[in-house]
C-alpha cells in the first residue's frame, strides 16, 4: 500500500458499504436526487441557450447552480455540526420542492424567462447547498471510519452516474416535450430524497455540558482548523485550482455542442453522459490507484488526462474523438474530485468533520461557479477554443502545486479524540462566555535538554492554533534559565473547554514528548489566567 495514503481501500471492496441498511437507504435517494438535479440544470442551460443564444448566460445557469455552494457551504457546515440535521434537511427539502414546482408550472404555461430562470436555478442551488454538508455527515455516519474512502467513492460514482444518465434523459425529454416535464422530475426525487431522510434520520449532535457553538464562532473554528491543518490546506488549495480550471469545460460544454459539432439538445446530453460515463467507470479503478500510486502523481495524471480533452473539445470537430476523450476527462475528474474529498473528510476528526466536507464543496463548487463565469467570458471575448486552450494550460501548470501544497489521506492518530491526560480545576470557574483567556504551560528543563525540548514543544504550535487558540508562544525566563513557559490565548473559557476535549492521539504525543524532558523531581504546572479590562 502507498504509505502516503493509510486509509487507501482495497478496490474489491468498493461495494462493502451498500451492506449497511442506512447508507443503502440515504445513497439509493441521494443518487435519484442527483439525477433529477442534474436533469434540471440540463434543461435550464438548453432552455436559456434557445431563450437568448447567449453562451455568456449559458454558463451562467452554472454559476447561478454553484455559486450558493461558495457562498452558504461552510455556514451550512457549522448548522450540521451543531443542530438537529433530520429537521433542517426536512424543511431544505420542503422548500426545494416547492421551488422546482414552481418552475415547473411557469415552464409549463411559458412564462419562464432569463431572469426567473436563474432565480429559481439560484434558489435550488441554495437548498442544496443547505443541505449537502448534513447529508454528507449523514452518509459518513452510517459507516466504519475504514470504509469512509470507499462509500466517498460511491457517492461520487452516483453523483457523476448522475451527469451521465441525468442529461441523457433530460436531453431526449426536453426533446420530446419541453423543459416542463424535466423540472417536474426534479420534483419527484426532492420528495423521494425526505422520504428517506424520515426512514434513516441523520444521529443527532452529541450532547455536552458545554453550549453548542454559534454560526459565526463555528465558522472561524472551521476556518481556523484548516488553515492551521497542513493536510486539509493542501487539499482545499488543489481542489479549488483543479476545480476552477476544469469548469471552462463544463460550463461551455452547451457551446461545445452547438457551436462546434453542430448538436441538438439530445447531442448536448450525449456528451455530458460521456463525462458522467467516464466518471462512474473511473470508480470501479480508483481504489486501485490509489494504492498503487502517490496521491500527488495520481493527480499529475488527471490534470494531464482533463487538460487533453479540453483541447480536444477546442481544437477538433470529429465527434467520436471528442466523445472518447471526453469519456477519459471525465474519469479523471472523478478520480481526483473524490481523492480530494476522501482526504479531506478523513484528515479530520468527527467535530469538524461536516465543516470539513462543507470546506470541500466551499472550495470545488465555489471554484467551479466563479470558473464557469469567468470561463463564459472569456469565450465571449476571444473565442470558444482559445477559452479551452487557456484552462488546458492552467490544468497543465497546476501540478507544480505538487510542492508546496502535498497531498495526502489522514492517518488514524490525527482524528482519533484522545481522553484527557490530566484533570483540572480552578478556583472559580468563569462563565462560558468570559474571555479571552491566557494559559500557561510551566516546564523546567536542563541546559543539555533545551534544544531538543524546544524543537518538541515547537511542534505544538500547529495543534493548539488548529484547536482553538489564537496566540501560542513559548518563553525562557530570565530569571531562570531552566524555566520555560508556553502560553496561548483562547477567545473565552468555552472555547478552551473545547480545546481540551478536542485533543487528539496525536497531539497528546506531541504533549507527551514535550513534557518527556521535564525534570523529574517537578510536575509541569498549567496556570489560567482571565483578561478583566481591554486596552
Amino acid at each position: 500500500m502507498n504509505p502516503s495514503n493509510p486509509t487507501a481501500p482495497n478496490a474489491a471492496s468498493l461495494w462493502s458499504p451498500l451492506a449497511q441498511p442506512a447508507f443503502r437507504g440515504l445513497w439509493g435517494a441521494g443518487s435519484l436526487f442527483f439525477v433529477g438535479n442534474a436533469m434540471q440544470n440540463m434543461a435550464a442551460s438548453w432552455l436559456m441557450i434557445e431563450l437568448t443564444a447567449s453562451s455568456f448566460l449559458s454558463a451562467l445557469v452554472q454559476t447561478a447552480s454553484f455559486l450558493p455552494m461558495f457562498l452558504l457551504s461552510l455556514p451550512a457546515g457549522v448548522l450540521a455540526d451543531t443542530i438537529d440535521r433530520r429537521r433542517l434537511m426536512l424543511r431544505i427539502q420542503g422548500v426545494y420542492g416547492l421551488a422546482a414546482l414552481t418552475l415547473t408550472l411557469l415552464a409549463l404555461a411559458g412564462w419562464i424567462g432569463p431572469g426567473g430562470l436563474l432565480f429559481f436555478t439560484f434558489l435550488l442551488g441554495v437548498c442544496t447547498a443547505l443541505q449537502s454538508p448534513s447529508w454528507n455527515s449523514a452518509v459518513s455516519d452510517t459507516v466504519a471510519r475504514t470504509e469512509l474512502p470507499l462509500a466517498i467513492t460511491l457517492v461520487s460514482m452516483t453523483f457523476n452516474g448522475a451527469r451521465a444518465v441525468g442529461p441523457g434523459l433530460a436531453g431526449v425529454l426536453f426533446a420530446l416535450t419541453g423543459g416542463a416535464a424535466v423540472f417536474a422530475v426534479a420534483v419527484l426525487t426532492a420528495f423521494g430524497m425526505s422520504w428517506a431522510t424520515r426512514r434513516w434520520p441523520p444521529r443527532p449532535p452529541s450532547p455536552g455540558r458545554l453550549p453548542a457553538e454559534r454560526l459565526w464562532g463555528g465558522m472561524l473554528s472551521a476556518l481556523r482548523y484548516a488553515r492551521h491543518s497542513p493536510a486539509i490546506f493542501a487539499q482545499l488549495v488543489r481542489t479549488a485550482g483543479f476545480s476552477g480550471l476544469g469548469s471552462a469545460l463544463w460550463a461551455l460544454l452547451p457551446v461545445i455542442a452547438q457551436q462546434r459539432l453542430g448538436l441538438g439538445a439530445a447531442g448536448y446530453g450525449l456528451l455530458m453522459a460521456c463525462l458522467g460515463t467516464g466518471a462512474v467507470a473511473a470508480g470501479f479503478f480508483v481504489g486501485r490507484m490509489r494504492s498503487r500510486f502517490s496521491l500527488d502523481a495520481l493527480a499529475a495524471g488527471c490534470c494531464l488526462v482533463f487538460s487533453g480533452a479540453m483541447l480536444v473539445g477546442a481544437l477538433s470537430t470529429w465527434r467520436p474523438l471528442v466523445c472518447a476523450s471526453f469519456v477519459l476527462g471525465g474519469a479523471a475528474w472523478m478520480t481526483m474530485m473524490s481523492t480530494f474529498n476522501a482526504a479531506t473528510q478523513t484528515s479530520a476528526p468527527s467535530w469538524v468533520r461536516a465543516r470539513a466536507a462543507s470546506m470541500h464543496t466551499l472550495c470545488s463548487l465555489g471554484a467551479f461557479a466563479l470558473g464557469s463565469a469567468l470561463w463564459g467570458a472569456m469565450s465571449s471575448l476571444i473565442g470558444l477554443s482559445a477559452a479551452l486552450c487557456l484552462s488546458a494550460a492552467g490544468m497543465l501548470a497546476s501540478i507544480a502545486l505538487a510542492r508546496p501544497y502535498p497531498l495526502r489521506m489522514g492517518a488514524d492518530d490525527e482524528v482519533t479524540l484522545a481522553r484527557l491526560h490530566e484533570e483540572f480545576s480552578v478556583q472559580h470557574e468563569p462563565e462560558f462566555e468570559a474571555g479571552p483567556v491566557a494559559v500557561e504551560v510551566v516546564y523546567r528543563i536542563r541546559d543539555a535538554d533545551a534544544r531538543r525540548f524546544l524543537d518538541a514543544v515547537q511542534q505544538l504550535a500547529v495543534p493548539r492554533k488548529r484547536d482553538g487558540a489564537t496566540f501560542w508562544r513559548v518563553y525562557r525566563d530570565l530569571d531562570d534559565p531552566s524555566r520555560y513557559v508556553e502560553r496561548f490565548i483562547v477567545t473565552s473559557w468555552a472555547d478552551y473547554l473545547r480545546q481540551r476535549a478536542r485533543a487528539t492521539v496525536a497531539r497528546h504525543e506531541l504533549e507527551a514528548l514535550a513534557r518527556s524532558f521535564q525534570v523529574p523531581e517537578e510536575p509541569v504546572l498549567t496556570r489560567h489566567y482571565l483578561a478583566e479590562r481591554s486596552p
